[in-house]
């Protein structure tokens, strides 16, 4: 049986670009184009863990705008997990979305070696290319 863990996946938006982020340190064809979201530690709420992996992920600070919904996302055979998402819409501080940027923290699933990745904004009509079903709340973003 797949190990079951809670997740949560931000969705930021500005000027009509979502955030965004492509690994620096493995192909684009592994990791794929990505928004903030990770994994609620023991005992946090969903919101919290949404504001944290945030600023983890990009150094920049938000707010809950919304929760969007969950959804239920098997990653085998990469890992042997199913991971239950929250996803929420966050706000933050004005942006200029032609910039971008390098962020990264240490792999949190094993501790090990910093990973580094680009953060950058991408139009919300081409984030249909989010991997991993990331993209599974995009459609609420209009509907308010």
């Amino acid at each position: 049986m797949p190990e079951v863990k809670d997740k949560v996946v931000c969705y930021v938006v500005q000027d009509g670009h979502l955030l965004v982020f492509t690994h620096l340190q493995h192909p684009m064809h592994i990791t794929g184009v990505q928004v903030p979201a990770g994994s609620i530690k023991a005992g946090e709420d969903p919101q919290r863990a949404a504001v944290r992996e945030l600023l983890e992920e990009t150094g920049l600070e938000g707010v809950v705008k919304r929760e969007l919904g969950t959804s239920t996302y098997d990653i085998r055979p990469m890992r042997n997990e199913v991971a239950n998402r929250f996803f929420f819409e966050l706000e933050v501080t004005e942006q200029d979305v032609s910039r971008r940027w390098i962020s990264g923290e240490d792999d949190p699933e094993s501790g090990d070696q910093t990973e580094t990745w680009e953060c950058w904004w991408l139009p919300v009509e081409h984030a249909h290319v989010l991997a991993a079903g990331l993209g599974a709340q995009l459609w609420k973003l209009k509907a308010e």
